[in-house]
């Protein structure tokens, strides 16, 4: 697809400046774009890249100002929102699936497919499943025994959801998720002879996801021990994420990269959880919270608040402590004028 970049303003309900006619056949970032593509400006601290970007057009808030080399500027109220729509018009489509059952995949007694369903090559369901009109299950997925997946949910291959799992509509599951394998729950038991072994507790409950959940590749999401691990609605959670037994995640929460959310922890709803944070279990994370990158909270969070650090605490702690070295650098140079001062005052002959 080519397409004006008047052709782009008008779509998007926004203004054009410069060559209206240059043609837009890609999208890429400013520091990338070649002859032909449209990248996108929102941040001032970009503007360096803005100056040196070879794009042929460039989004840009509606009241910016500044310089820029691009054939066209297009104007909008949200240029990162616009560059999402505009990448809608030229991304390639998406791969259909057809429904019907492919020969080598394997379905228990009871299961029921509703209509429009695509089970594909190698994939295993298992007895008394129930699959919702328009799923999706790609190839070698395993779905366990007494399983509810809502309609128009897409399991991608290699997905894995155990035994008695509910899925709610529309679910993503990326390769390599993991859904309703066992919680870490083991106690050591001592032996009449001094011994110790290691009893492991049955994890007896589910694993319930709402509807509108996506979840990245290779992410776990533990059973509960008893009851239920719930993931509410719109709920969005990246690659490689930990999501222990019986954690309560609220809905439109979002959970990055490498963050792990131990046993029975509850995280309202609206929250963020930044990439490789650890979260101690049985905490409690309240509406809006965030828990920043890299930061092990061990404490909850208040409801709207930001906690940041190891161990984590309020942005506002945490801008305190950032502090502290440079007060106590600012003391030691005024002791040392203050001793000097008072050498000088008390040397022979002052």
């Amino acid at each position: 697809m080519v397409l004006s970049a008047s052709e782009i303003a008008a779509r998007l309900g926004g203004t054009v400046e410069g060559d209206g006619a240059c043609e837009i056949a890609a999208l890429s970032s400013l520091t990338e774009a070649r002859r032909g593509d449209i990248s996108f400006f929102k941040d001032a601290k970009y503007a360096g890249q803005l100056a040196a970007t070879r794009a042929s057009a460039v989004l840009v808030p509606r009241a910016w100002s500044g310089a820029c080399p691009a054939q066209a500027l297009i104007r909008v109220d949200d240029p990162n929102a616009a560059f999402t729509q505009v990448g809608g018009w030229f991304a390639p489509p998406p791969v259909v699936r057809l429904p019907g059952v492919h020969p080598t995949a394997v379905l228990g007694e009871g299961v029921t497919l509703g209509e429009g369903v695509h089970i594909g090559p190698w994939t295993v369901v298992e007895a008394n499943t129930r699959v919702g009109a328009g799923c999706v299950l790609e190839a070698q997925v395993f779905v366990g025994s007494d399983v509810t997946l809502g309609e128009g949910c897409h399991l991608y291959p290699q997905v894995t959801v155990r035994e008695g799992c509910v899925l709610g509509r529309r679910v993503i599951l990326h390769s390599g998720v993991r859904i309703g394998g066992d919680g870490y729950g083991y106690n050591p038991v001592l032996g009449a002879d001094g011994s110790i072994r290691i009893e492991k507790i049955p994890q007896t409950g589910i694993v319930e996801l709402g509807d509108d959940v996506e979840v990245g590749c290779n992410t776990t999401i533990d059973r509960a021990r008893f009851g239920r691990t719930r993931i509410g609605n719109s709920v969005k959670i990246d690659n490689l994420v930990q999501i222990g037994h019986n954690v309560q995640i609220g809905d439109y929460s979002g959970v990055i990269a490498q963050a792990g959310v131990a046993g029975s922890t509850r995280i309202g709803s609206g929250c963020l959880i930044w990439a490789q944070a650890g979260l101690s279990g049985h905490l409690t994370i309240g509406d809006r919270g965030q828990v920043g990158p890299k930061s092990g909270l061990s404490k909850d969070v208040p409801a709207g608040e930001y906690y940041i650090g190891l161990p984590a605490c309020s942005r506002r702690e945490f801008g305190a402590q950032l502090l502290v070295p440079r007060q106590v650098e600012k003391l030691k140079a005024k002791v040392a004028a203050l001793e000097a001062a008072l050498a000088a005052r008390t040397a022979p002959g002052a």
